[in-house]
């Protein structure tokens, strides 16, 4: 796929070459790699995808990545570029999964017009931040008075030193990895794929890292990036113990501040998951979705499909 490929819309780093790169490095190809690709008026829609069995093709993702989504390189209307992906896709794929979509009205209609029955479920959430014309002020007068208070009133203690960096460093990452280690959080998916992606984006100018400290022990840590106007939030841990002193909270304060006023930027990804505290930070939500379809040029596909068409019929029977 050509490092030059992009998304619609806003950048991300999980519409990069390189991280389709990473993933395959780090085994998430499943059975092979596919970099499925249409061509239509000067323009080339990309889509990575994995094999999960003979047949079987589901989005290049793994748990880290907020969304799959077309690439393309050209200029002109994508749109007869993403359906010619789709009817090429159908000379190899029976069955096709791609989540996380946040926008899958395009998808949906290219799919389609390609000659695949497609079926799509929401699956999850996401909680993001458009800042529009608001500074960091006005945004954070927006927020709620809860949590206005917990930041003040925390941070007037002095109890929580923050630290944030611009730079990937060992020593933090190794910080990190020990909060990660004390959180309530499961155990982590892929520690050594989540750090080289820190180390590339660090030197790429783009990691936000910060690490809070209670008499000098580090008790929370949050992984950020900048690209182009957005702010993604990646990975975020605390210590249980800490927890009366919120240095969670105020890490998150101390974060959103710097993205908003020196990096300028105008949106915030939280990623994916409804939890609720990300309400308090974020004033949009959208759900996300998981689309499946199905070639109907191959008989293998006629009874999956049959079975995901009923079981929807059912869910939506009164």
């Amino acid at each position: 796929m050509p490092v030059a490929a992009r998304a619609a819309g806003f950048a991300s780093p999980f519409d990069r070459a390189t991280w389709f790169d990473l993933l395959e490095a780090y085994g998430f190809a499943g059975q092979g790699r596919i970099d499925a690709h249409g061509r239509a008026g000067g323009v080339t829609a990309w889509l990575p995808l994995r094999i999960e069995k003979p047949g079987d093709a589901a989005g290049l993702t793994n748990w880290y990545s907020f969304a799959i989504r077309p690439l393309y390189t050209g200029d002109g209307d994508r749109g007869p570029a993403l359906r010619a992906l789709f009817h090429n896709l159908r000379r190899t794929a029976t069955h096709l999964t791609l989540y996380p979509v946040s926008d899958p009205d395009d998808l949906i209609a290219a799919l389609r017009a390609a000659g695949w029955w497609v079926k799509a479920t929401p699956a999850g959430d996401r909680h993001w931040l458009d800042l529009g014309d608001m500074g960091h002020d006005a945004w954070w007068a927006s927020r709620p008075g809860a949590l206005r208070s917990t930041v003040q009133r925390k941070a007037k203690k002095g109890v929580v030193d923050i630290q944030l960096l611009t730079a990937f460093d060992d020593g933090s990452w190794a910080a990190y990895e020990h909060i990660y280690a004390a959180s309530w959080k499961p155990e982590e998916g892929h520690p050594a794929l989540l750090r080289a992606f820190a180390e590339a984006e660090g030197a790429g100018g783009r990691l936000r890292m910060g690490i809070a400290r209670i008499d000098g022990i580090p008790v929370a840590a949050q992984f950020w990036t900048v690209e182009a106007g957005t702010a993604f939030i990646h990975k975020l841990a605390h210590v249980e113990d800490s927890l009366k002193a919120s240095p969670g909270t105020l890490l998150s304060a101390a974060l959103f501040r710097h993205v908003i006023e020196i990096d300028s930027v105008k949106r915030i990804d939280f990623g994916t998951g409804n939890d609720a505290y990300k309400r308090d930070w974020m004033n949009c939500h959208d759900p996300l979705w998981r689309i499946e379809a199905f070639n109907p040029s191959r008989v293998a596909a006629w009874g999956p499909a049959l079975k995901a068409f009923a079981r929807s019929a059912l869910r939506k029977a009164p």
